[in-house]
């Protein structure tokens, strides 16, 4: 039963996610971010200063052109035109960060501290500077400098790579190379279905990118998207790391790209004459033990059904970011607890227009994807429950449950 204090979505979009070293990477960090703010608040026809605060997923703060301490939500509200009086938090918990927001502001609507909230996150993989450690204080006068990848075997210094972990746990569930190479197969295949129906169009703001010679190219696509994939080109790509499975087919690129959620109370909706999109009905989330991440998801899912008094048969539609291939997989394996006839019919719900694999994981803007991309599905289906769930930052997860009306 709908009430003043629900939490619903007014709007949402994002950009289109760029390929690592594609069309987005010279778009300032801060302006990435204020591209999608911007534009929610023009969908939903409201004054900037009608946001209370914005909630913002930052990872890599090295992109900023403030390195050191940057307040990344704060450049980019200004960016867009909101007031400079406009409350906001940038925070990081690796690719749960965008879903998370979406958690934060609602708890904050919840406690009757704010109405109105912008939720999401911004990633730009590609601007990731070298970095070079030890000089400082070290009376560096002749020899080489070692430069330092970030971004090389991604994951935590003081931990296995991510991909490393994810391997051992698909193999230690009985899934395998080719298993992983199917699933990202059907993410490239389902993205294409639901591009050539227009489905995107719904989240997308086509973007001009300047060329050096003409006119600006509208970027409307996300570029991670290979409509010529096939199992023969995904079975021929090597392993990483000495992982038995994951390649760069099966996993999702370093790409860059941001989202934004306009939240608000359904009082403050109806008072400002906006028509609720849907309504955020619960979140969660939880941790695991660092070296089991494709097992998250899974946990959160059930978790956040629970909070809600669901069961899987109440949900129309899912997504399981994927991190890896192995992820989905995995969690839903986890979600099904043995029962083959229910992990069957997640399958058959899960990320039907294709999810990171296919369009990109700029990580701390993916989670607010997410549950927009789901929210747009359920209008096109005319309503019911959804559920998206992702990992990240050493096996934390997030799920969350929306409805439409």
């Amino acid at each position: 039963m709908a009430s003043d204090r629900d939490v619903v979505i007014v709007a949402a979009a994002r950009t289109p996610f760029g390929r690592f070293g594609g069309s987005l990477r010279d778009i300032d960090y801060y302006e990435l971010g204020a591209i999608p703010m911007r534009e929610v608040v023009k969908r939903a026809g409201i004054k900037p200063g009608e946001v209370n605060e914005v909630f913002w997923g930052v990872g890599d703060t090295s992109a900023c052109r403030d390195v050191y301490t940057p307040v990344a939500a704060r450049q980019s509200l200004i960016r867009a035109g909101l007031p400079h009086e406009t409350v906001s938090i940038s925070f990081d918990m690796a690719c749960v960060s965008a879903m998370h927001a979406v958690k934060l502001a609602a708890m904050e609507m919840a406690a009757g501290e704010i109405e109105v909230a912008i939720a999401g996150g911004a990633t730009s993989f590609s601007q990731s500077p070298l970095v070079v450690r030890g000089l400082r204080f070290n009376g560096f006068r002749l020899g080489d400098v070692k430069m330092e990848d970030p971004l090389y075997a991604l994951g935590y210094k003081d931990f296995n790579p991510v991909s490393v972990d994810s391997d051992n746990v698909a193999h230690e569930y009985g899934f395998t190379r080719k298993d992983l190479d199917e699933w990202a197969l059907r993410s490239h295949q389902n993205y294409g279905k639901a591009w050539n129906a227009g489905k995107f169009k719904d989240e997308i703001i086509p973007l001009p990118i300047p060329q050096p010679k003409g006119e600006p190219k509208v970027l409307d696509i996300d570029e991670q998207y290979r409509p010529d994939t096939t199992l023969e080109k995904l079975a021929a790509l090597k392993t990483v790391y000495n992982t038995r499975m994951i390649t760069a087919g099966n996993s999702p690129g370093l790409n860059d790209g941001a989202t934004a959620i306009l939240m608000m109370t359904r009082r403050k909706a109806r008072e400002l004459g906006l028509k609720p999109l849907a309504t955020v009905v619960a979140s969660v989330s939880l941790a695991i033990n660092a070296s089991r991440m494709p097992e998250g998801p899974g946990f959160a899912m059930l978790k956040c059904l629970q909070k809600a008094n669901l069961t899987f048969d109440d949900i129309a539609v899912m997504e399981i970011n994927e991190a890896f291939a192995c992820v989905p997989l995995v969690s839903m394996k986890v979600a099904a607890r043995g029962d083959q006839k229910l992990y069957a019919k997640l399958v058959e719900k899960m990320n039907i227009n294709g999810s990171a694999i296919a369009i990109g994981h700029p990580n701390t803007a993916s989670g607010a994807r997410l549950v927009m991309n789901l929210m747009y599905e359920l209008m096109r289906r005319g309503g019911g429950y959804a559920m998206g769930s992702l990992c990240g930052g050493l096996a934390q997860a997030d799920a969350c449950i929306i409805r439409v009306d």
